[in-house]
């Protein structure tokens, strides 16, 4: 069994979109203007192993927080540094977290993003 990919209700599917390919690096693989179930629009986004997360406009309240979705990333020191410079505030600056070293983000509908990379897991996180 594999993980294929994960949908993400949004508020607003383009500034997602956006937010995600600028502060991220994801790919947009594809996006219908009117996709989704409430018709409102949706992108497809990936990563550079292949995962594809679906940003799925909702016309519902967004309910974030509840789950977390963890990115290895890189260089966690190096990604806070340059999205800070941005203007960007994480919920939590690199550091030991109680799964290891990393850091904490929410995109702009407050989903929180568990950011990592191995070389800091592996020296500092444990």
């Amino acid at each position: 069994m594999k993980l294929d990919h994960l949908a993400l209700p949004v508020s607003d599917w383009t500034a997602s979109r956006d937010w995600y390919v600028l502060n991220l690096g994801f790919t947009l693989e594809f996006e219908v203007a009117r996709g989704g179930a409430a018709g409102l629009g949706v992108a497809a986004l990936q990563d550079d192993a292949g995962f594809t997360v679906f940003l799925e406009q909702v016309d519902a309240p967004i309910l974030s927080g509840q789950a977390s979705v963890t990115l290895q990333v890189d260089d966690v020191d190096a990604l806070f540094q340059r999205l800070s410079a941005t203007g960007l505030t994480f919920l939590a600056a690199p550091g030991r977290q109680f799964w290891g070293y990393g850091a904490v983000l929410a995109d702009p509908d407050g989903h929180r993003l568990h950011l990592y990379d191995e070389t800091s897991m592996r020296e500092k996180g444990g």
